[in-house]
C-alpha cells in the first residue's frame, strides 16, 4: 500500500488560511473542484513520515520550511493511499513557487516523454473555501488544523 506524507502550511491574515496546491500534468489540467490538496509525496523505504513530508513539500514548492512540524495524523484517500500530514505556520508568496518536474509518456502510447511540474499552482485559501475545492479525502486535515490552532 502506498504511503505519502506532506505539510499543510497555514497563516493568519488575521483569519486562518491554508496553502493548497493544484497537481500538475495532463490528468489534472481541467480539474479544479476536488483537485486541490496539500503538497505531499511518497515516503521512501526507511524514511520517517516527518522527514518525507518536509522533503516532498520543499521539492513541490521550491522553498525551505522553517520551524518544527506539528502532526495532523493520517487519512486514507479514496484510492487506498495513506497520507500522513503535518502543519507549519509559514507565509510564502505562491507566485514564487518553483515545483520540481516529473516525466510521463504523453500522449499515452505515443512513445514521447514530456516533463510537467508536480505542482501547477498554489493558493492561500480561507478554511471554508479550502473545504469546497480540496480533495475530499484530505479534508479531515483541515478540521484537525482548526482544532489544533483555532
Amino acid at each position: 500500500m502506498k504511503h505519502s506524507a506532506g505539510v499543510l502550511l497555514h497563516r493568519r491574515t488575521p483569519a486562518l488560511e491554508v496553502l493548497l496546491v493544484h497537481p500538475g500534468g495532463p490528468y489534472w489540467q481541467r480539474k479544479d473542484r476536488g483537485a486541490w490538496q496539500i503538497p505531499k509525496g511518497e515516503i521512501e523505504p526507511g524514511e520517517d513520515p516527518e522527514t518525507a513530508a518536509r522533503r516532498e513539500t520543499e521539492e513541490e514548492l521550491g522553498v525551505a520550511l522553517a520551524g518544527a512540524l506539528r502532526p495532523l495524523g493520517d487519512v486514507r484517500q479514496a484510492g487506498g493511499k495513506w497520507v500522513t500530514a503535518f502543519t507549519l505556520e509559514q507565509d510564502l508568496d505562491p507566485a514564487a513557487i518553483r515545483s520540481n518536474m516529473f516525466e510521463i509518456e504523453w500522449p499515452p502510447r505515443s512513445g514521447t516523454l514530456q516533463s510537467f511540474p508536480e505542482v501547477s499552482a498554489a493558493r492561500w485559501l480561507a478554511v471554508e473555501e479550502a473545504r469546497r475545492i480540496m480533495l475530499p479525502s484530505q479534508c479531515p486535515f483541515l478540521y484537525r488544523l482548526v482544532a489544533l490552532v483555532g
